[in-house]
């Protein structure tokens, strides 16, 4: 069955997400989603997976997450996907890294050691671009989406996933009467609708935040395939 009717409709679907997301890079409005420092629930829950050192890490709608450095330091080759070149540039820029840059198929790879970003849109992307992997880190990626946008964010990881592939999750959901991120209220039950019949899914840890008008819940997943038999 040809992928391009899917493919069509994805990109279709996200435009409006795209140019929303590219400008919030041109205006360096980014202040909501950029941690300044590594996510300390990836140090602490990480380790559990027990990965070989030389694992491959897919990490999609990557931004410039200080969690990249943070996994090549662990001695993983890390390969992330995001749509802004601000993005990209910048990360590389400011880790102090002189990365080469190729063009690969619709994307611009750059690339430092350990370290990949192919830069161009996550729906485009095909395994013949990302090639294999290991391990997923999702980084509140699924959640940032618009609702509508989620099945498909989550359809075509599915596509580029090799077999026995497993999904480090991490959620911030938001527990008050105000939503952020365009994040629903019951995101367990969403991971489930969205990861259940292909994964097992384990909750491993949930923690509660106040922040001055804010409740919320910081959650870690880890999801692993279900054995085809």
């Amino acid at each position: 069955m040809s992928n391009a009717p899917f493919e069509i409709d994805s990109i279709s679907a996200t435009d409006g997400d795209n140019s929303l997301w590219l400008q919030c890079w041109r205006d360096q409005h980014t202040e909501d989603f950029h941690q300044s420092v590594v996510n300390p629930l990836l140090c602490r829950f990480w380790p559990t997976l027990k990965l070989a050192q030389q694992s491959r890490v897919f990490v999609p709608l990557c931004g410039k997450s200080l969690d990249m450095i943070w996994l090549a330091q662990q001695g993983h080759e890390v390969i992330g996907v995001e749509l802004s070149p601000i993005a990209v540039h910048d990360f590389f820029l400011e880790n102090k890294l002189r990365p080469v840059q190729q063009q690969q198929g619709k994307f611009t790879l750059w690339r430092c050691g350990k370290l990949s970003i192919l830069c161009g849109d996550y729906f485009a992307l095909t395994t013949t671009e990302v090639g294999l992997f290991d391990t997923v880190y999702d980084r509140a990626a699924l959640t940032a989406l618009p609702e509508n946008i989620r099945s498909l964010y989550v359809a075509q990881l599915r596509r580029l996933l090799p077999a026995s592939t497993q999904v480090f999750l991490l959620t911030i959901e938001d527990t008050s009467d105000n939503t952020i991120f365009n994040q629903p209220i019951a995101v367990d039950e969403e991971i489930k609708a969205l990861y259940s019949d292909g994964f097992e899914i384990d909750l491993a840890y949930v923690e509660s935040v106040v922040e001055s008008d804010m409740r919320a819940e910081y959650k870690v997943y880890q999801l692993k395939q279900r054995t085809i038999k």
